[in-house]
């Protein structure tokens, strides 16, 4: 067992990480593993999912809109980055799901994003398979490369 006051302390800790930049519960995990005793880390993980400090849902939407804001992703690279942040496929799945116009609004944005870039100094084949390779769908590919031949 442990005491109220360790309890407090190794909290403190773990908020700290959390409030500098929000986490995944596994991220967490595998931070103080070795740092603090595995039932007060499970202890504190709980405590900090109760008061809302950690929730893989609402990182999922605060990662989703920083991708948008700032790269140009496939739906299926966002999957996978969110995957290795430790977040379940079904919470991935389902927040794809929920906002799935937007989604394809998004991957069909960055494949246009992309394309018009690409076409300078690629030809067409190597935009398409670069584009398949990156996770876009035939469809996104086709449309924007539709509009770099208009």
């Amino acid at each position: 067992m442990y005491t109220i006051e360790e309890f407090d302390k190794e909290k403190t800790k773990v908020l700290k990480y959390v409030i500098y930049k929000k986490r995944t519960e596994k991220e967490i995990r595998k931070k103080f593993k070795s740092e603090i005793d595995e039932n007060l880390l499970e202890d504190i993980i709980q405590n900090l999912i109760e008061n809302g400090y950690i929730s893989d849902a609402n990182y999922i939407q605060r990662a989703i809109n920083e991708f948008i804001a700032l790269k140009n992703l496939s739906i299926k690279e966002i999957k996978y980055k969110l995957t290795t942040k430790g977040i379940s496929n079904t919470l991935i799945e389902d927040y794809i799901q929920n906002n799935i116009d937007e989604m394809e609004d998004y991957e069909q944005k960055s494949a246009d994003n992309i394309v018009l870039k690409k076409s300078v100094n690629m030809n067409e084949l190597e935009i398409k398979q670069y584009l398949m390779k990156k996770g876009y769908t035939e469809e996104h590919i086709k449309v924007a490369m539709e509009k770099i031949e208009e």
